[in-house]
């Protein structure tokens, strides 16, 4: 049941990744880039998780990818404001 429900949501962040993909087609933004990135992070995060054999969540390097991931949806959302704030006259 476990390894369903971590199939389930690395479905929903490959999602979120090709939904935000298709933004950045559209706008050439680089802050939706970043988001596809970010997901396809947290969907690799399932992933390794999801068949992990040991079943115990203390092994810190299987969350890597995930702290990467939050930290450049972080540096993304920082970048786009401070790009925003240096445009103001």
């Amino acid at each position: 049941m476990n390894t369903l429900l971590a199939g389930m949501n690395t479905a929903g962040f490959l999602v979120a990744a090709l939904f935000f993909f298709r933004f950045w087609w559209r706008t050439a933004d680089r802050l939706f880039l970043t988001f596809s990135a970010a997901f396809l992070l947290f969907a690799l995060n399932q992933v390794l998780t999801g068949l992990s054999v040991t079943g115990q969540e203390n092994q810190s390097l299987l969350y890597l990818p995930r702290v990467i991931a939050f930290a450049l949806l972080i540096a993304a959302i920082v970048s786009k404001n401070l790009a925003r704030d240096s445009n103001r006259p």
